[in-house]
């Protein structure tokens, strides 16, 4: 295992390489890093050169759990919070609508598929599952199926989390190419100023001393750590459960506003890395050979699904352009319903808008919240 695990990252720095030659190099820069990551690690995780996503593989979960946060703790080391002003009002009101989408679509989803007929006893916990996990993360996914007994059915849940995942890698490539696909129809956005900075996606070049580097991995070690804690002690003694995340992240933005902190070299560059880290894992979890084995639950899961996300990109996509936000602005707020903060930070990234950034976590942290309502609710209306 661990001659494995070692393989496997191997191929993974091997693949951001690769990703940043080619988004630099070659005509493939017009798709950007991010992209390639997702696409790449896809493509040689179907074809056996390293594992899917799975409980077999620790790399991928250590990735989730201790890199992607430290990911978010680095990059928002960079935030200067004067420079934020109004900005990530749209984010939020974008990322509400897209998750009433998202119940909408499920509702949709479960009658196009025939509901019970279709999906079988557990139609309407599949339902909320799915509502779950596309306002706020794998967590809201799990917590429903955990409640109506969806995992003793090792089939059906390892079927529709195959589902789930390929949908997840599918809508992150989408949000990463939607704003460049439709920039030339899109009008021009009440709130996008000449005072937006847009930061180079290409310019990743950042000189540190090792003194930095020691520094800063410290600190986000440290900061993973005390967040985690903070975050139990308020769930037991004061029963308010705050995710994790929202500790980091102000914890993070403290930090960032001290001095000594802002001379600091290392942190965008370690931030970026652990970015495309995860992005990999990403890319991982598009099993083909998963979905193949479920046989006609897979494509009556495949349906709803498309349905669902489909009615959600419209009501997002389709308020933004009614509102005039910004492309980027919906797909980073879409990505936080569909793939969480985490996810929703790495494709504000890669689309070179920094600021974006905070808002991306904030309203992912908040989906993890709204994510168990909505999916236990759908449960109720469907009949659970």
């Amino acid at each position: 295992m661990f001659v494995s695990t070692l393989s496997i990252a191997a191929v993974l720095a091997a693949l951001i390489a690769l990703s940043e030659w080619l988004a630099t190099r070659t005509w493939l820069r017009h798709f950007g890093a991010a992209l390639l990551v997702i696409v790449l690690t896809a493509i040689v995780a179907n074809l056996g050169v390293i594992p899917t996503y799975g409980p077999e593989t620790p790399l991928y979960g250590a990735i989730f759990t201790y890199v992607a946060p430290l990911g978010i703790f680095w990059l928002l080391l960079l935030v200067d919070l004067r420079s934020l002003g109004q900005v990530g009002g749209p984010t939020l009101l974008l990322f509400l609508l897209g998750s009433l989408g998202t119940a909408l679509g499920a509702a949709t989803g479960h009658w196009v598929v025939g509901g019970a007929d279709a999906l079988g006893d557990q139609h309407a916990a599949l339902a909320g599952m799915f509502t779950g996990t596309y306002v706020g993360g794998s967590v809201n996914y799990n917590a429903v199926a955990l409640e109506y007994g969806v995992m003793e059915d090792a089939a059906l849940y390892a079927g529709a989390a195959a589902v789930d995942n390929a949908m997840t890698t599918v809508w992150m490539v989408v949000c990463v190419t939607l704003p460049r696909l439709l920039v030339g129809f899109w009008p021009k956005s009440n709130d996008q100023s000449e005072g937006v900075q847009r930061e180079p996606v290409a310019d990743d070049g950042e000189v540190a001393r090792i003194f930095d580097l020691a520094a800063v991995i410290a600190l986000g070690i440290a900061a993973v750590g005390l967040s985690e804690l903070l975050a139990d002690l308020l769930k037991e003694r004061a029963g308010l459960d705050v995710p994790s995340v929202l500790m980091l992240s102000t914890l993070a933005l403290v930090l960032a506003q001290l001095p000594m902190v802002q001379r600091l070299k290392g942190a965008r560059l370690l931030g970026l890395l652990a970015v495309y880290l995860f992005l990999a894992v990403i890319g991982s979890l598009c099993d083909a050979e998963a979905l193949m084995r479920m046989g006609e639950l897979a494509p009556v899961l495949g349906v709803f699904v498309v349905v669902l996300v489909s009615i959600h990109g419209t009501v997002v996509f389709g308020a933004a352009r009614l509102l005039k936000a910004d492309l980027e602005t919906a797909a980073v707020a879409s990505q936080a319903n569909i793939g969480g903060g985490t996810s929703a930070l790495a494709l504000a990234r890669s689309l070179g808008r920094g600021d974006l950034e905070l808002p991306a976590i904030l309203v992912g942290s908040a989906g993890l919240a709204l994510g168990n309502y909505l999916g236990f609710t759908m449960v109720g209306l469907l009949g659970g």
